[in-house]
């Protein structure tokens, strides 16, 4: 059984605060570890039936993109779940979801 690591690491400052992100993965294809500036990683508990969530962004990271990767997140959510399950209504409903964000995210760019 082939096994491969992903690899975060993440610099804190005095407060605990994320200052940088870096990640590295044993197939990703390029050598050394790439910064990044937000991770968010959901882990299934099946244990408890629940969701445990790891979301960190660095402190320099700005707003806007900040609200754009969880519109992209949610977007990879709707294509995962209709992959993983077939189900077209959970991934439209999804889909329309972003579409509503993305629509208020150009609003505020406007103003």
């Amino acid at each position: 059984m082939k096994k491969s690591n992903i690899t975060f690491t993440v610099e804190l400052d005095e407060s605990n605060v994320p200052e940088k992100i870096t990640w590295d993965a044993d197939d990703r294809g390029a050598p050394g570890p790439s910064e990044t500036k937000a991770i968010s990683i959901g882990l299934w508990d099946q244990f408890n039936q629940n969701t445990l969530r790891i979301d960190l962004w660095a402190k320099d990271m700005p707003v806007d993109e900040m609200k754009k990767f969880y519109v992209d997140c949610i977007g990879g959510l709707a294509q995962s779940i209709l992959s993983s399950t077939g189900d077209e209504y959970m991934s439209g409903e999804m889909n329309s979801l972003c579409d509503k964000l993305v629509k208020h995210i150009q609003q505020e760019d406007k103003s």
